[in-house]
């Protein structure tokens, strides 16, 4: 079938999946997941919850073959539990379990023998790096189906993915199992990616490398959730917080792309006094918070929130009084962490929050700007995030597409990468609909998307490069010495992309395993 997207998909009605129908189609599900009931009395009346090891909680939990089990990205780079977690599960002599991550990092290539030996039957999260790759060349034996952040959350409230057993690295904890990430030796800043898991698996273990006394105050998630707490040596390396994109780019072209971006949003008259942002974690996002805090400080405007992952650019910017508060979804360095310790104003949010698509609304709407990344767009707007265009998955998805909700969403985006243009006539994989992207910057010019006329009017006459995105794509191919080779791939499917609601926007093959 072809979707909204114009995208052909096969039929999923034996995966209860169904076509991404449209930007403003109706909820497919109105109801919540039921939540397994519990009785105090199946718990010990001292809130002594303790076990002593991570293997004999998953065995009184009642792990077997091919349930499924969710972790979370907090420690990012650093995370020493998911290899923890699935050395313990194939000491059990558990097979097939499907694992149900926030998001994969580099150091997660340490699981492929698990994959390999049948232990991980498939991962349904946000691949990338070299699991991405292990997918891609068609050695995962399941489908793997990337959801955003948000509707990561909204797939666990709704039904759509029932979480068997949750695994929360919690750097502080108490014996009943409140819970922090604010403070201890692997302090990561907030727990939010784990909330939706605790509220809703069946069987909840928290693992912390530092147990404080009774109770563990203020607490992120509380105890009242958690069935197990185990105490280990370490969770893993805070230091790693800091890893892939969260870092300023050096680069000068980049450089030139975030300040034109941000010239484009005062120019636009987005920068004014209480607007509110959101930039992504890749390098030229950052680097555009810290040109649109130099325009903000020349002109003395103070924005009302920050949303995001926090970094030490925006915690600069809430102590000198730029910005009102942080709404953190995730904390990308330890200033981050030590503010949202401090800090009231800076607050730990959750996908519900900020962006779950099946709520009474949320932070995503609200924001005036949002400036994102992207590996490829398209000449009428769509964009893709996930894999490269040899058809690699290699990116994670993020909160991207909640963020494309936005009043105002940007891609800032260098027009070639590594001299392939990344403006194309088709995608090779469709994350985000043109309908909802507004702005591309690129080294080479501003486009603004034909719909936004207020857009275009607003920053008539205010000297910067405006193109279409048209011209923009010629002059990189130009350059390029002609349009980018449409990638080869097998028929085998591997993944799927789907949309906020959880349809099904768009397939990913396995990739031509001679390339």
């Amino acid at each position: 079938m072809v979707n909204a997207a114009g995208r052909t998909i096969p039929d999923l009605k034996d995966l209860g999946l169904i076509g991404f129908r449209g930007i403003e189609a109706e909820p497919l599900q109105k109801t919540m997941a039921s939540r397994l009931v519990r009785s105090t009395a199946d718990y010990p009346a001292d809130g002594n919850k303790r076990v002593e090891s991570l293997k004999a909680a998953l065995k009184n939990a009642g792990l077997r073959d091919g349930m499924t089990i969710s972790t979370h990205h907090h420690m990012r780079n650093g995370d020493a539990l998911a290899s923890q977690i699935f050395a313990a599960v194939r000491e059990l002599g558990v097979k097939d379990v499907v694992w149900f991550p926030s998001a994969v990092f580099p150091c997660h290539e340490a699981l492929i023998p698990y994959l390999e030996d049948g232990t991980i039957h498939h991962i349904e999260g946000s691949l990338n790096g070299p699991l991405g790759d292990y997918a891609s060349r068609g050695r995962m034996r399941g489908l793997a189906i990337l959801r955003s952040h948000g509707n990561r959350y909204r797939s666990i409230q709704d039904g759509d993915v029932h979480v068997d057993i949750a695994v929360i690295a919690a750097p502080s904890s108490d014996h009943f199992g409140n819970c922090t990430g604010a403070f201890g030796k692997s302090a990561c800043g907030g727990l939010g990616f784990a909330v939706a898991d605790s509220e809703y698996a069946d069987h909840v273990i928290v693992v912390t490398d530092n147990l404080v006394e009774f109770p563990c105050a203020p607490w992120q998630i509380p105890g009242n959730l958690v069935d197990q707490v185990v105490e280990v040596d370490s969770i893993g390396d805070p230091a790693q917080i800091v890893a892939g994109t969260t870092v300023l780019t050096s680069s000068p072209e980049r450089q030139r792309i975030a300040r034109l971006a941000a010239e484009f949003v005062s120019a636009a008259g987005i920068v004014r006094e209480g607007w509110s942002f959101q930039a992504g974690a890749g390098g030229i996002s950052l680097s555009f918070v810290v040109y649109a805090q130099q325009i903000m400080e020349r002109e003395g405007i103070r924005a009302s929130f920050a949303r995001g992952g926090s970094s030490q650019y925006l915690v600069d910017m809430l102590e000198k009084g730029q910005i009102g508060a942080i709404l953190d979804g995730q904390t990308f360095d330890l200033d981050g962490v030590r503010s949202l310790r401090e800090n009231p104003k800076h607050v730990m949010t959750t996908p519900f929050n900020s962006y779950n698509y099946h709520t009474k609304g949320n932070f995503a709407s609200m924001l005036d700007c949002a400036v994102l990344g992207a590996t490829e767009v398209d000449v009428n707007f769509n964009a893709n995030v996930v894999t490269h265009s040899d058809g690699r998955l290699l990116h994670g998805i993020g909160g991207w597409q909640d963020a494309l909700f936005s009043q105002c969403t940007i891609l800032a985006v260098p027009s070639l990468r590594n001299r392939v243009p990344i403006i194309r006539d088709e995608l090779t994989t469709l994350c985000g609909p043109g309908e909802l992207i507004d702005v591309i910057v690129t080294e080479r010019g501003i486009a603004i998307n034909p719909k936004r006329g207020d857009l275009i009017e607003a920053v008539n006459g205010s000297g910067l490069p405006l193109k279409s995105i048209e011209e923009i794509q010629e002059e990189s191919e130009r350059l390029a010495g002609g349009k980018p080779e449409l990638v080869q791939r097998e028929e085998n499917l591997i993944g799927l992309v789907t949309w906020v609601d959880g349809t099904v926007i768009d397939t990913i093959q396995q990739v031509n395993t001679q390339s």
